[in-house]
């Protein structure tokens, strides 16, 4: 594939989701978040959320996904891993950077009850309708969202590293200390 720049900022996929993909995920989302007794953020969100890293459905559309993604930055990937959180009333993301494991990261908007929560990429709000993904360099620029004050925010994240990239070796996402991390 062409090279496109390394530090690519952000880039906006419309319908990256179908719409009966969206209905399928948020149906999915709302059962694990409804059912979570473990899986709370206590690293990136102040409300201790919802989140599950690497869970068996995300993961297929990191797979599924990937084409799409390596057709829009113009390089080719591999996955890393996936995330997905589900934000509820005042949550926020707190500003950061990705760690390596996500050189090339993916935020797709699923379903909330009030949608426009723009999500920051370098002091610039960006507001994503469901089904669509901002792709964007999460470890070059920072990054967050301030206080929420709907109900419920459903997103979740694709992660990837570069095939020909520093952080190849980071396929997969390789465990930490025996655990996975955020």
């Amino acid at each position: 594939m062409a090279s496109i720049e390394k530090n690519l900022k952000y880039k906006i996929i419309k319908n990256i989701l179908n719409a009966e993909e969206i209905d399928i995920i948020k149906e999915y989302l709302k059962y694990r978040h409804f059912n979570n007794l473990e899986c709370f953020d206590d690293k990136q969100s102040n409300n201790y959320d919802t989140y599950f890293y690497k869970d068996p459905l995300i993961q297929t559309f990191l797979i599924k996904k990937k084409n799409i993604i390596e057709k829009a930055v113009q390089k080719d990937l591999l996955p890393s891993y996936s995330f997905f959180r589900l934000y509820t009333y005042n949550a926020e993301l707190k500003k950061h950077l990705d760690r390596k494991a996500c050189e090339l990261s993916v935020t797709i908007f699923v379903d909330a009850d009030k949608p426009d929560w723009p999500l920051y990429i370098d002091g610039e709000p960006i507001v994503l309708k469901p089904g669509e993904g901002i792709v964007y360099s999460g470890t070059q620029y920072e990054h967050w969202r301030e206080k929420y004050d709907g109900d419920y925010h459903m997103q979740f994240f694709l992660h990837y590293v570069y095939k020909d990239g520093e952080y190849k070796e980071l396929a997969g996402d390789p465990l930490v200390n025996g655990e996975g991390s955020l």
